[in-house]
């Protein structure tokens, strides 16, 4: 058995690759994962520090103990290379694609929905915006895309999602599944010649409804990533729930690992409190994807004393003085805290343990944006060794 212990994007990546591999697997999780956080924008590498164009080249002068020099090149293109053919994406790790943000920034990612990709290029945007959708503000995105130079307008509609005035995105994305409710977005809609569609990324629970829309206008339209709860990011964690349950995976939430038995440098079984109850899950192989600090992973104490929640594994690159700095976009000293592994993700000790997305050490993920990109590598490049471990097992006998 193999257990996945976290459902986010490196952990769903490592347990559907795991399970179409043939391998029984069991995902282990106290919640649904950070995927209705991130807009799921697959950014591999944003800026080292200065803005990356290639980012499979730049790749090359990260540091020796960053993720991407432990998996290496050739994880990093064919990991993108199986999420291509998984879903609905499009891009690549050979080139960056600069997408507009919600304040209308524009930010390098390399792989993307395809619901977003026509967010690339310096066509005219019409920017739509919905008044009761309070985290999304059309007029700011258009004003920063001019000042960009490209030329944008923005329009407000008025329109209540189930009747609520307090509707988030994802009552929005329930409604946009309704065609009336399109119907009625798009009939209120008057564009101009060769202008492109930005929506807040509300366009359907499924992207069903962003295709439609789409037809409707007759124009190419593209969804902006707001605020949690990410639509997108929920797309993608069904998707990926769906492809592991079909591979006769087992997800199970409202399990939290707080410990393991060890036989030497084996773990052998994971504690796991359920509810009240503390239960053994024997395992012989298991991938960590718990996430960082953001996520809880990894806790910092009222000492300052840093700790890997589930295992107990030791954290490093905790600086023993300064560790963060007044300035947001400065180096901080915090910022590659983590689990340090080797080129085989394994943690100094553990013959059976992995280490995967931001539990890792050594990269700055906030600042280089590179989150998505380390959660989809290490989370490939964990599920190829265990498979291949397996091989070289089976061959052996």
């Amino acid at each position: 058995m193999i257990v996945v212990v976290g459902a986010g994007l490196a952990g769903l990546v490592a347990a559907v690759r795991l399970a179409e591999g043939g391998e029984r697997v069991l995902v282990l999780a106290k919640g649904v994962g950070a995927t209705h956080l991130s807009p799921c924008t697959i950014d591999v590498l944003g800026y080292a520090p200065d803005r990356v164009d290639r980012p499979l080249e730049a790749v090359d002068g990260l540091g020796a103990d960053h993720p991407y020099s432990l998996v290496g090149r050739d994880a990093i293109v064919a990991a993108a290379a199986w999420w291509r053919e998984a879903m609905p994406y499009v891009g690549g790790v050979e080139q960056n694609l600069l997408l507009p943000t919600a304040v209308g920034a524009l930010k390098p990612s390399a792989l993307v929905p395809e619901t977003m990709a026509a967010g690339a290029g310096t066509d005219p945007v019409c920017v739509v915006g919905f008044r009761a959708l309070k985290d999304f503000h059309a007029a700011l995105l258009a004003d920063n895309l001019r000042r960009a130079g490209i030329d944008a307008r923005s329009v407000e509609l008025d329109v209540l999602p189930e009747g609520r005035v307090d509707a988030n995105s994802l009552a929005f994305a329930r409604a946009f599944d309704d065609p009336g409710f399109r119907n009625h977005v798009a009939g209120s809609l008057h564009l101009g010649e060769g202008e492109r569609v930005a929506f807040p990324a509300v366009l359907g629970v499924t992207s069903e409804a962003w295709r439609t829309l789409q037809d409707q206008l007759g124009r190419r339209v593209f969804e902006v990533p707001t605020l949690p709860p990410s639509v997108p990011g929920m797309r993608v964690a069904k998707a990926l729930r769906e492809r592991l349950r079909q591979a006769r995976g087992r997800l199970v939430v409202n399990n939290v690992v707080i410990g393991a038995e060890r036989s030497g440098d084996r773990v052998t079984a994971l504690r796991v409190r359920v509810g009240l109850r503390e239960v053994m899950q024997r395992a012989d192989w298991v991938v960590l994807a718990t996430g960082g600090f953001a996520s809880g992973g990894l806790e910092l104490d009222s000492h300052w004393q840093a700790s890997e929640v589930a295992l107990g594994l030791p954290v490093t690159g905790v600086p023993a003085a300064e560790r963060f700095t007044p300035s947001y976009f400065d180096d901080q000293p915090m910022g590659r805290a983590g689990v340090a592994v080797g080129r085989d993700l394994r943690p100094d000790g553990l013959e059976n343990v992995l280490v995967v997305g931001a539990t890792l050490a050594g990269a700055q993920p906030w600042k280089e944006k590179s989150g998505d990109g380390i959660s989809l590598a290490t989370g490939y490049h964990a599920a190829s060794l265990i498979l291949g471990a397996r091989v070289d097992l089976a061959e052996a006998s």
